[in-house]
């Protein structure tokens, strides 16, 4: 059985929707046991308001959390026995598998580089997410594709971009169940010559390592699903998944105020209904759970912070996924791999 210490204090709505999204999990015919990590008295109240096993869930009392507009250097250093610095000493004490929260994604990343280890030849950590995709991925046709770094690590060495081309494939192998996922380096053009000296240096390398590498990508690629795992540096791909949740956004917005306007907009909304229904399926970051932050020696998968309970049992399944799929040690493989002459 997995066991999941779950940062229940973490995220926008406090500890409501995470002890939820832990108690229907214990529900469901998975081996998986829950950690509930936070304020013992308000999340004993929780669970008294929802159906649970109280045999697959515990509460480990911590003190305070991390609030989303804090610095999280100053607030981890201020509450060493907060949620999810007590989250991670039970993974670095091998009490738990793998942790998940929905909390600051600075203090979460900071906490988890001091309380684990880096693995071998991981330089930097980084943060891996999904978007939407028109070219369906892997045997299980996952509408979503993966990209990395999107914020950990904002200046990557060729060094660093190769290490995150060997996680993102571990990941993406593990998750959609892809046997040789397509990796591709995110630039300004599809030829070896394009891009920055990081990039360019980083295309050489990876031509030589044993992944399924196929070279550059541009912007217009990341939307129709070119790549499984698409590779840059933190500040880059920051900027582009923001744009991207935008555009969603924004399109949903648009439809809304146009239907409100026009009766022809709304029978032309109304025709369109399944469609909509299906980019919004597709779109919905809620059935992804949530995102990997990769090179550490454990698992650590960190959940947008407006998840519900939905969102957090999803990103607890992941978790699970990536312990018993052993994410670490095929990093760990891959590196090998990487580093061989």
């Amino acid at each position: 059985m997995v066991t999941i210490a779950l940062d229940a204090m973490g995220g926008d709505f406090g500890v409501e929707q995470p002890v939820k999204g832990a108690a229907a999990l214990s529900l469901e015919d998975v081996a998986l046991q829950v950690l509930l990590v936070g304020d013992a008295e308000a999340i004993a109240a929780a669970l008294d308001q929802v159906p649970h096993d109280p045999s697959r869930l515990q509460i480990v009392g911590s003190k305070g959390c991390v609030p989303m507009d804090a610095n999280p250097g100053t607030a981890l250093s201020e509450m060493p026995q907060c949620s999810i610095i007590r989250a991670l000493d039970l993974v670095a004490s091998r009490e738990a598998d793998a942790v998940v929260s929905a909390g600051h994604t600075g203090a979460t990343i900071l906490a988890s580089a001091k309380a684990l280890k880096r693995m071998e030849g991981i330089r930097r950590a980084a943060l891996a997410s999904v978007y939407p995709t028109e070219r369906r991925h892997g045997p299980r046709r996952d509408p979503f594709g993966l990209m990395l770094d999107v914020g950990a690590t904002l200046d990557a060495s060729p060094e660093d971009l190769v290490g995150f081309a060997v996680m993102g494939s571990a990941y993406s192998s593990i998750i959609s169940e892809i046997e040789a996922p397509r990796v591709a380096l995110l630039s300004n053009g599809t030829e070896p010559n394009k891009g920055t000296r990081n990039i360019r240096a980083a295309y050489g390398h990876l031509q030589a390592t044993e992944l399924n590498f196929i070279g550059n990508i541009e912007g217009i690629d990341i939307p129709r699903g070119t790549a499984d795992v698409v590779v840059c540096d933190g500040f880059l791909g920051n900027i582009v998944l923001k744009m991207l949740e935008g555009v969603g956004e924004v399109f949903a917005d648009l439809a809304r105020s146009a239907s409100d306007r026009k009766l022809s907009w709304r029978i032309g909304m109304t025709m369109l209904s399944g469609g909509l229904r299906e980019i919004r399926k597709m779109t919905d970051w809620k059935a992804y759970g949530g995102a990997p932050l990769l090179g550490m020696d454990q698992v650590v998968i960190k959940a947008h912070g407006r998840s519900e309970a939905r969102a957090i049992r999803n990103a607890c399944k992941v978790a699970a996924k990536s312990v018993k799929g052993d994410l670490i040690g095929r990093i760990a493989s891959g590196m090998d791999d990487a580093r061989s002459p």
